[in-house]
């Protein structure tokens, strides 16, 4: 007895199978995979036109910066006599060879430069940064760069007029006791840049703190709980970047606590003014 023959039913042998592909058909459906796979392949995975627009932006700031930066060498280093008896302040300084005068020379020359390029090459950066950046986070570095300018300027002063001839004259006068003392000109350009461009950068740390805060990843009660082993790495960062005499620790790390509590009162401060603005 036939079960389909009662019900309108198909028998699975009753359907028609369906035709193989011709010859043609299939070279046809071949080379169409083909093609899809070769234009995927041929796809680059990053756009090069954009990489390529990016190095070149880069390489036309940094050619930018560098021509600022040997303009500024070539007026400090031509006019080094009429600034030299500030960076000395009349101390007694000997040469231990006819090159060292070159190499002292150079070395004050390319550390002011610096200095005084500074702005420019800041401004150079942020303008190669800028169209990467969220805007929080422009908005943010346009608001503070100069603020972060004049904290560099200030931490560069404080240890000029301050950090620097307490812990010379304290350091002279400890060697004096036993010693003749003669000082170098290297020995004193390299105790000079000690004593105020690390203070310069340590001056920065209010901006640091809220550029942290403003992107989520630091708050005013985190720098709270871990106030005490900051405390710690101020007083050994204060230890590595100074002379190694407790005058000159003590001069960093006093401001140093006090630039940290004014971050946290910032900080406080700007969460503070983001909760009346969410409210």
């Amino acid at each position: 007895m036939d079960p389909y023959e009662e019900k309108n039913y198909l028998s699975p042998l009753d359907k028609k199978q369906k035709e193989p592909p011709s010859i043609q058909e299939a070279f046809v459906e071949i080379a169409s995979i083909d093609d899809e796979q070769t234009i995927v392949e041929d796809k680059p995975i990053f756009p090069v036109n954009s990489l390529l627009e990016h190095i070149t932006e880069l390489r036309k700031q940094i050619i930018k910066g560098l021509v600022v930066f040997l303009l500024f060498f070539v007026v400090a280093f031509s006019t080094i006599n009429i600034w030299f008896p500030y960076v000395t302040r009349g101390h007694s300084l000997i040469i231990l060879g006819p090159l060292e005068v070159v190499k002292f020379y150079m070395t004050i020359s390319t550390t002011l430069a610096f200095g005084l390029s500074m702005p420019f090459l800041v401004h150079f950066l942020w303008s190669f940064v800028k169209p990467g950046l969220k805007e929080e986070e422009s908005r943010f570095l346009g608001l503070y760069a100069p603020v972060m300018f004049v904290l560099f300027l200030l931490g560069i002063a404080f240890g000029y007029f301050v950090v620097n001839p307490l812990s010379y004259s304290f350091l002279v006068s400890l060697g004096a006791a036993n010693f003749d003392v003669m000082v170098s000109a290297s020995e004193y350009m390299h105790f000079l840049i000690m004593t105020t461009v690390p203070l310069g950068l340590l001056f920065e740390l209010p901006i640091v703190a809220l550029f942290l805060s403003s992107i989520g990843l630091l708050t005013a009660d985190s720098m709270k709980k871990i106030r005490g082993w900051s405390y710690i790495a101020m007083g050994v960062g204060s230890a590595v970047i100074t002379p190694p005499d407790f005058i000159s620790q003590l001069l960093v790390l006093i401001p140093m606590i006090i630039l940290y509590e004014i971050s946290i009162h910032l900080v406080k401060r700007i969460e503070r003014k983001q909760l009346e603005s969410t409210a």
